[in-house]
């Protein structure tokens, strides 16, 4: 069997990372992200709720209290909202960080308590957002044969810590779990890189491109392909934009100093300030 046409493959692959942002519950339904204070964390449509929905939500719903550790819902008499599909008036809510997080949903809205370095916060999806439909397609470059290149990976003996700057302008730790080194326009570079589960390398770079074109924080970008024997392909037309490019309700963290590019990267995806 012929190995298919990378441009085709490329081609859908674009046309499913659009669908996927246009979808239900995607980055493009979000509508709100609160950070929740100690205490009663008033929920509803009315302005003078600490959380507030979309209008179509009751003015007062109920409220989120916190206790610097737990979140707990308690949904107001005569007022029905589920969490991971039942019926409740009150609940513990679990974090987008436990195996069964909380989902809360009523009336096409969806929510989610998040553990950010920041804080606890609920992450509110509507969608009926119009934004879903009328966003602009994402741009990118014409495929470009030269940023598909083969790499080495080397991974370290132990995770090394990176710094990571985040959407706040605080910067987190993070780790590596090793570095691919590649050619490209006649120089060496190199990336550190981590490993999925699947051995594919994800990879948060910038490049000369960065605030010029692409997203100005950098991108990110996922191997094809597993690492076997320390050989990895690099196929830089699959570099995407983060979830900040399209919504100010992400947490997104971007690449570490090291992941800067001397080079321009013109493949993958471009930045155009629709949000």
């Amino acid at each position: 069997m012929s190995n298919p046409d990378p441009t085709q493959k490329l081609a859908n692959w674009q046309a499913e990372m659009d669908a996927s942002l246009r979808a239900e519950n995607s980055w493009l339904a979000l509508a709100g992200l609160f950070w929740l204070q100690p205490g009663e964390n008033r929920l509803g449509s009315d302005p003078v709720n600490e959380i507030v929905l979309p209008a179509r939500a009751p003015a007062r719903l109920g409220a989120f209290h916190f206790d610097g550790g737990q979140v707990r819902l308690q949904v107001l008499d005569g007022r029905q909202v589920q969490v991971n599909g039942e019926d409740v008036r009150e609940a513990i809510l679990q974090t987008d960080h436990a195996d069964s997080p909380s989902y809360i949903t009523l009336d096409g809205m969806r929510m989610l308590v998040i553990d950010r370095p920041r804080g606890i916060g609920i992450r509110l999806w509507d969608n009926q957002r119009p934004e879903r439909k009328t966003h602009p397609p994402r741009e990118w470059f014409p495929f470009n044969e030269a940023l598909r290149v083969p790499g080495l990976y080397t991974a370290y003996p132990q995770p090394k810590p990176v710094q990571l700057p985040d959407t706040f302008g605080d910067t987190l730790d993070g780790f590596a779990d090793g570095q691919v080194r590649f050619e490209l326009n006649g120089g060496t570079c190199t990336l550190d890189a981590s490993q999925t589960p699947e051995a594919k390398l994800s990879i948060q770079f910038r490049d000369a491109t960065s605030g010029k074109g692409t997203y100005p924080s950098g991108r990110y970008y996922v191997t094809d392909d597993p690492v076997v024997d320390g050989q990895v392909m690099l196929d830089f037309n699959f570099a995407y934009s983060p979830p900040c490019a399209f919504t100010g309700f992400a947490t997104c963290v971007f690449a570490p100093p090291q992941n800067n590019l001397p080079v321009r990267v013109e493949a993958g995806e471009i930045y155009q300030r629709h949000h």
